[in-house]
Formats: C-alpha cells, structure tokens, sequence
C-alpha cells in the first residue's frame, strides 16, 4: 500500500528553495508529482533550471519541473538576485542540466494535477501569482486539496525587503491578496518571517555537514557562502536565515510549529505594499482564512533537516545538536 503523500512544490529557486526542495526529495513521506516554478528570487527560466540542478544532485530527474508565470500579475518583476545571486544559487556556477528540459504551462499542470489526484498538497515557497492564476481559471481546483501550507507574509516581525513586507507578498501583492480572498477549502497555513528567521544555518551547522555528507555538503557550501556574505553585510548575521525549508519541515512534522488562527489581508500599494495584516483581535468580523505560525522548535527542525537531506546518524546528531545551537538566543 502506498502510503506517500501526494505533493505540488511551487518555487522559485533560489537558495533557500533549493534547500526545501533537498529536505521534501529527501524525505519518504513524500511523493513530489511536480515542482512548478514562478518568477521570484530569480527569473522563472533560472529558477527552472535551479530546480533541475537540485534534482540531479539527488538522481530524481524523473520528477518533472514546469515553469509557470514570467511576471507578476500587475507590478513590474523585482527579482531577489541581489540576495540569491544572478544565477539564483549565490553565483556558483554550478554546470547546467541538459539530459532533461523544463516543461511549460505550470498552471495548467497544477489544475489538472489538483483535480486528478484529490488530497495533494501543495507547497508554495515563492510569489503566489502561479497559484493565484490558476484559481482564477478554475476556481474549484483547490476542492479536494489536503493541505496549502506557504511561506510567505510575516505577523510581528519585521519585513525583509521594506519595514512591514516580506519578499515573496511584495514580489506579486495582487497575486497574494487574491489567494487570501478566495474563501478556500482549507486554510491557509501561514509560514512567515516570524517563525523562518529562528532558521539560521550559521558556519558551525555547515562544518558539521562536512562530516556527514560530503557531496550535499559541497552543494551547500558552493551556494550559501554568497548569502552568508550578504547576510553579514546588511543584517550583522553570522550565517544565513533558510525561510523554504521549514516550510517542508513543517508539512512533514506539523508539531514543530504553532500559532494561531486569524483573518489575513494583504496590502497591495503604497508604503505597505505587500504587508499582511493580521485580524489578531478580530476587528473585522470576518472568517479566519488563515493559521499563522508564531513559534517554532529550532532542535526539531534541525534534527530533521540534517538526519533527512545530510544523513547525520540519529544519536550523534542528538549529541552534537546542543553545540550548534548554543549559539542561537
């Protein structure tokens, strides 16, 4: 009996997507029917290819990857290649993949895949715009999903491209607003800054990867040292803050993390363009659409993450885990 569970990844790689991508191929829970890719941290067609450099390095090039929208649905596109690298993996160069090509029509491969195979979930670590067009041409897709679980948005935290926003609801505001205004079966399980900057892969987390896996560690290492130089250099940050993969984590073990249950709305203009605001005590009377993530157990992810894409043996890790943690406040 197969006991997978059926997963959409939409992504737009990046380090940290990548990163994510590395813990759900990695993890036997899941069965990845397709990663989609919009335009975010880079280009959708750098993203694609992204995507195939990540499933290469794993042998699972049988999993097919779609490129989906190329721009937002009504601002102009702003990649994060500032942060992710021109070539949207901390520019390292890595060679491309040519055995296999991406795919087109993203979209329609979501509402097919949705309406085909009913308790997927899907997985949305970029700008929503692909999600949110395919709910525009089918708004009856997202029936008989499991589970939509996004990173993106943040609650109290602050913003990590203007004071209240975070990238991926500024990248696309329309698109984030319309998702959240759709009434959707489920509820929209909220991964915001809140809880992914307690995610910080620091220098020692990377040297112990070292000595668990030396083929994940050089991926790892070849692109993250770009975003750690830009983290040190605008935020102080000795390491980097991975937001994608607890995402993931937290759809594999969903009591790593809590919040709450709230009505969400996402600002599209102006100095709070790309803000989601929180109905935290329910001044507008409104349906909760959404469950936010306020906390999280920074030792469980870990543990996860590393026994899952590093292969770090269970009990040494449980030993090591307090040292490369200590560190953290």
């Amino acid at each position: 009996m197969n006991t997978k569970k059926n997963i959409i990844i939409d992504c737009d790689p990046g380090i940290d997507d990548s990163l994510a991508l590395l813990l759900a191929l990695q993890s036997e829970e899941f069965n990845v029917v397709g990663i989609t890719i919009v335009s975010g941290n880079a280009p959708a067609t750098i993203g694609a290819q992204n995507a195939l450099k990540v499933l290469r390095l794993v042998d699972r090039l049988d999993i097919p990857v779609y490129i989906g929208a190329e721009e937002p649905l009504k601002v102009p596109f702003e990649s994060a290649q500032d942060t992710h690298g021109e070539d949207g993996l901390g520019n390292s160069r890595i060679p491309f993949v040519t055995s296999v090509q991406p795919k087109a029509n993203a979209i329609s491969f979501i509402k097919n895949t949705l309406k085909q195979n009913p308790n997927t979930t899907v997985l949305a670590l970029g700008p929503l715009t692909n999600i949110a067009l395919a709910l525009k041409e089918d708004p009856n897709c997202f029936a008989e999903i499991s589970r939509f679980i996004i990173m993106g948005g943040s609650y109290r935290s602050h913003g990590n491209c203007s004071p209240v926003a975070e990238y991926n609801f500024w990248c696309d505001p329309d698109a984030a607003k319309f998702v959240f205004s759709q009434n959707l079966p489920v509820s929209i399980e909220m991964v915001g800054l809140d809880v992914t900057r307690k995610i910080v892969l620091t220098p020692t987390i990377l040297e112990y990867m070292k000595h668990t896996d030396e083929q994940i560690y050089q991926f790892i290492q070849q692109i993250t040292q770009f975003y750690f130089d830009y983290h040190w250099e605008h935020e102080t940050v000795l390491g980097c803050v991975i937001n994608d993969p607890l995402t993931i984590a937290y759809a594999l073990a969903p009591t790593l993390a809590k919040g709450f249950n709230s009505h969400v709305e996402i600002a599209t203009t102006g100095i709070s363009r790309g803000q989601s605001i929180v109905d935290d005590h329910n001044f507008w009377q409104l349906p909760n659409n959404s469950y936010i993530l306020t906390d999280v157990d920074q030792t469980a992810f870990w543990h996860l993450f590393l026994s899952r894409v590093c292969k770090a043996e269970g009990s040494q890790l449980s030993q090591v885990l307090p040292q490369l943690l200590e560190v953290r406040s």
